[in-house]
């Protein structure tokens, strides 16, 4: 598979050449968080990682640096959590969006369930301004929301020696639904103490591999609808600020 093209490593001519025919992808993640036995960066490194596979496979794509940090307020009571609150995070993709006008579109990739209500908001405000702006997030199970096996055997293949394996222990495994209005009015701390939704115990790399190849697939499935349309991107817009 070829190499992803990255904006990062693009100058400003050799991104002017192909932009109006391609398709911004943007990480979104989060610095939060994620158990005794993850790292803070654990959605940043799977949005990176499934629109890296993305930009491999659609020759059409541009990789935009990821985002490392979104809406995380509900983790506020484990130190090292760091949150811009969903109002930052809006307005922080909706100005991405806005800067992004050189190319045919851009689409959101994001990892971070706490990131969902702000993404939609600013792409539904990018696309009522008459900009083609997508999104994206990979399904999960309701009793394994949050650094528990998924994200545990995700992070096995991504940044094994990050995981912090013999650390691993069960949190709430109650489905999402039944404990986020405790979860939105007190915060996760008040649901489990240790972080973990779910139980990572018995996670693995082979099981990694199987859910980053499903959520790729699922990507590339979506991204048919992303594809451009050929012409010029917009006349780029001041961002705000």
């Amino acid at each position: 598979m070829p190499e992803p093209r990255r904006l990062a490593e693009q100058t400003w001519p050799e991104t002017a050449a192909t932009a109006g025919r391609s398709v911004l992808v943007v990480p979104v993640g989060s610095t939060e968080q994620h158990g005794p036995h993850l790292p803070f960066t654990v959605d940043t490194d799977i949005a990176l990682a499934l629109a890296e596979r993305l930009a491999a496979a659609r020759p059409w794509v541009v990789l935009a640096p990821p985002v490392h940090y979104g809406s995380s307020g509900e983790h506020a009571g484990f130190p090292g959590t760091l949150s811009i609150g969903q109002r930052a995070t809006e307005l922080l993709l909706t100005e991405l969006g806005r800067s992004a006008d050189a190319f045919a579109a851009v689409a959101f990739v994001s990892a971070h369930g706490g990131n969902a209500v702000p993404l939609r908001r600013a792409v539904a405000r990018l696309r009522a301004e008459g900009r083609r702006a997508h999104f994206w997030e990979p399904a999960g199970e309701p009793g394994d929301s949050h650094a528990g096996r998924a994200e545990t055997s995700a992070m096995l293949v991504l940044r094994p020696e990050a995981v912090r394996l013999e650390r691993a222990e069960a949190g709430d495994t109650r489905p999402l639904p039944e404990v986020l209005p405790v979860l939105r009015r007190a915060g996760l701390r008040a649901v489990t103490a240790n972080g973990v939704l779910g139980d990572p115990v018995g996670a693995s790399a082979a099981a990694g591999d199987g859910l980053l190849d499903g959520w790729a697939a699922d990507l590339l499935t979506a991204s048919a609808r992303w594809r451009p349309r050929g012409g010029e991107g917009r006349r780029p817009a001041a961002p705000e600020g």
